[in-house]
Order: C-alpha cells, then sequence, then structure tokens
C-alpha cells in the first residue's frame, strides 16, 4: 500500500494570469528558472513521497502535460483527468479526483503555482498530522492554505464524497467537515525549516515570476493548533448519503426523514457542522415538499429546520472565533446568515 501520495492541482482557469493583450496561457507551464511551474512543483516534491499524481480539468490538457513531463524527463508521475459531477467543478472536484485516483494512507495536495515548496516542509506536514484528519497551515491572522493540505485518505475521501452529493465545492468543506484538524503556523518549526517561507510562494500574476514573494499575514496565531471536536460521524454521513439519493430520486418526505435523523443525532454529540448540513439540507427538502404541495404546515417545518441550521452554523463559527481561525469562521457565519435569511424570505 502506498503510504504518501503528493496531489498535484493544475486544472484551474488561471484567470489573474493572463492580459487582455495575448491568448490565454497556462499558468502551470509558465516558465521559472527555463523550466515549468509544474516540473518545479513535481521536482520539490517526488523525493519525499511515494507517488506523484497531477489532476488536470480535460484530456487535451492531459495529452500537453504528459509531453511536457517527458520533455523534461520526469518519470513516474501519473496525470489524469477530473471526474465529471454535473454542476461542480474546480480545485475541489480536483481533491475529489486525486484521493480517489489513489490507495496512499496520507495524501499532500498543492497547486501546481506553488513553485518553491521545500522538501523539508512537505515531510513536516506529513509528519505532523498524526491523528488528525487534516493538516493545513494557518497564516497568523488566521487565513488558511485551503490547497495545501496533508489529509487523511480514507477519512478525507469519505467527507468529500458526502460534500460532493450535497453539491458543496468549496475545498474548505473537507477541513470544516474532518473536526480533527491541525492547524500548522508557518511561523513555527516551518520558518525553521524555511526561513524565508518561500515554500509559500504563489503565483498569480506574470509579475509574481519575478516577485517571488510569499503571503504576509499579522495576526495573533504564532504556533500550531490541533482542534478535535469529535469523532467523525462515518454512519451519520453514511445516512447523509442515503438521504441524498432519496431526494435526487424526488423522494422528498423520506429524504426529510433521513436528514432530521442524522440532525437529531448529530446535534446531541455536539457535531455542528454536520448537524448544520443536517438540517439546511432537511429544510431545503421540506422546501421541495411544499413546491408540490403548498401547505402551510409545511412552511413552518422549513421554517424550523433552517432556524436549527443557523443555530447550529452559529456554534461552529463560535469555535473557530475562538481559535483564531478567522477564513472557518467567515465561512461558517456566511452559512448561518443564508439560513437565517431563508427562514425570513419564505412566504
Amino acid at each position: 500500500m502506498t503510504k504518501r501520495t503528493v496531489i498535484i492541482l493544475a486544472g484551474g482557469k488561471a484567470q489573474r494570469f493572463q492580459t487582455t493583450q495575448e491568448n490565454w496561457q497556462d499558468k502551470a507551464l509558465a516558465q521559472l528558472d527555463r523550466k515549468p511551474l509544474l516540473v518545479h512543483a513535481i521536482e520539490n516534491v517526488r523525493n519525499a513521497v511515494d507517488e506523484v499524481i497531477v489532476v488536470v480539468n480535460e484530456e487535451a490538457r492531459k495529452s500537453k502535460y504528459q509531453n511536457v513531463l517527458a520533455k523534461n524527463h520526469i518519470e513516474n508521475v501519473r496525470v489524469v483527468t477530473d471526474i465529471k459531477i454535473d454542476h461542480l467543478s474546480g480545485p475541489f472536484i480536483a481533491i475529489l479526483t486525486g484521493l480517489k485516483s489513489t490507495d496512499a494512507e496520507y495524501c499532500l495536495t498543492i497547486p501546481a503555482d506553488m513553485p518553491m515548496l521545500n522538501r523539508k516542509v512537505t515531510e513536516y506536514l506529513f509528519r505532523e498530522i498524526k491523528d488528525s484528519y487534516v493538516a493545513v497551515p494557518m497564516w497568523p491572522n488566521g487565513s488558511l492554505e485551503t490547497l495545501l493540505m496533508v489529509l487523511e485518505r480514507s477519512k478525507t475521501l469519505k467527507i468529500a464524497n458526502v460534500l460532493c452529493q450535497l453539491g458543496r465545492d468549496r475545498p474548505d468543506g473537507i477541513i470544516r467537515g474532518a473536526l480533527n484538524i491541525l492547524f500548522v503556523s508557518p511561523l513555527a518549526e516551518i520558518k525553521a525549516l524555511d526561513p524565508e517561507l518561500k515554500s509559500f510562494v504563489n503565483i498569480n500574476s506574470p509579475e509574481d515570476l519575478s516577485r517571488l514573494q510569499p503571503r504576509q499575514g499579522q495576526g495573533a496565531f504564532m504556533g500550531n493548533l490541533r482542534l478535535n471536536l469529535g469523532e467523525l460521524p462515518v454512519k451519520q454521513l453514511t445516512r447523509l448519503q442515503n438521504a441524498c439519493v432519496e431526494r435526487d430520486n424526488s423522494n422528498f418526505l423520506e429524504a426529510v426523514k433521513l436528514f432530521s435523523s442524522c440532525a437529531i443525532d448529530l446535534e446531541k454529540e455536539n457535531s455542528f457542522f454536520w448537524a448544520a448540513i443536517s438540517r439546511e439540507y432537511e429544510a431545503k427538502s421540506w422546501q421541495n415538499l411544499y413546491k408540490e404541495n403548498s401547505r402551510d404546515e409545511l412552511i413552518e417545518e422549513m421554517r424550523g429546520a433552517f432556524l436549527k441550521a443557523s443555530q447550529n452554523y452559529g456554534s461552529e463559527a463560535a469555535i473557530y472565533e475562538k481559535n483564531g481561525c478567522c477564513l472557518l469562521t467567515e465561512r461558517s457565519k456566511a452559512d448561518k446568515s443564508w439560513c437565517e435569511s431563508q427562514t425570513k424570505s419564505v412566504k
């Protein structure tokens, strides 16, 4: 069994990298020190792992990248194409595709436009994850490197599959869903391994190729934080998947029952993210039932479920806010606000 795999995310549109005067430029193939960024990304990590997988969004790109790797004498790297899922795309689908393409115990995801990742930093992230399901760098201001993560594959694949069925495609959803998370400070042990923090250089524009500046952030978070918000509710996640199947088959009453039963169990365990998800989709299923049969009692059920979802998201946000994780606080509060708005907008 493969122990460590790197999943390189190389299927983006690179909109910020484009100029108005030129045809579309593939950022992963932009040159830095006479090598494509993609080649840099591979060379930086391949000696620290057992397997490298490059994920792209289309077959034409796959063929192009395979040719580029051959010309640069890069061997034993697999290039795979995103799985196709209606209405979903982007880095979340690339991560899901990568997780499905390996049997590794742990996977490191990196974007192809991070050309200076230090091997010692790679090894450190793999080493430090330990019993957590996600290890992700968090800057002092609470922002996250959401595409640079070590994932415990079996658990996070389950999470990603459920989120996919629910139609949620933000990579930070995997972090929120994992519950057991290691937030790694770049300014603690990592800085001793990479004093200039070049590992976090991200190329967004052509000008960045000459600047090569890592992200900067001011704030209170200066050391690693291991946050355990409870056991991953595997049985309830399977039930959520079953609920999604019933919803997709227009069996909305059965979906309501399954989403509601999940929420009740999860609320008992204070598993706020997954309880909120369950209540939100219970409410959406009530909404579908109301469209079929406009009875006033269905509106009240819908409002009640959205309200409970909002409360659970609020509890989740409070935990992240207390621990200085600004990004996940914002995401949780945004979900809370949306659910609140639904309780007011329903006629």
